[in-house]
């Protein structure tokens, strides 16, 4: 059995990135997920994830702090289908996850939402 982790080098952390990825990123929304997402021919590794939860919605730091780790827990579980289909195709994915909801999700509700994102970006990269 693979084991289940979300190493550092698959966080999207650099600005440059994140910045490239708002201003030429494709996206598509999934409930109150907004996937944001970049396709690319090579790079450092196959996927690299980021995930945010907006102040405006959810003013305790405590609340969104919360969802991002819901969030990243139910990528970590269901991204390994999406992580192999990718190097198969010797693709780079980046994907940034926006929750815009107005109320605090539970794990069920998240999971359930990440496993269909997931879904409409493996249909995307296969058909590219």
């Amino acid at each position: 059995m693979k084991k289940l982790t979300l190493k550092k080098s698959e966080r999207l952390k650099s600005r440059k990135q994140i910045d490239l990825l708002f201003q030429e990123g494709k996206n598509f929304r999934v409930g109150p997920v907004k996937v944001i997402y970049r396709l690319e021919q090579a790079g450092i590794e196959a996927l690299q994830f980021g995930v945010t939860a907006p102040s405006r919605n959810f003013k305790r730091a405590v609340d969104r702090n919360r969802i991002k780790r819901l969030m990243r827990e139910a990528w970590r579980l269901n991204c390994t289908e999406l992580k192999t289909e990718l190097q198969h195709k010797s693709k780079y994915l980046v994907v940034f996850f926006i929750f815009s909801g107005r109320e605090l999700p539970n794990f069920n509700e998240i999971e359930e939402k990440t496993i269909k994102a997931i879904g409409n970006l493996r249909e995307i990269v296969v058909s590219s």
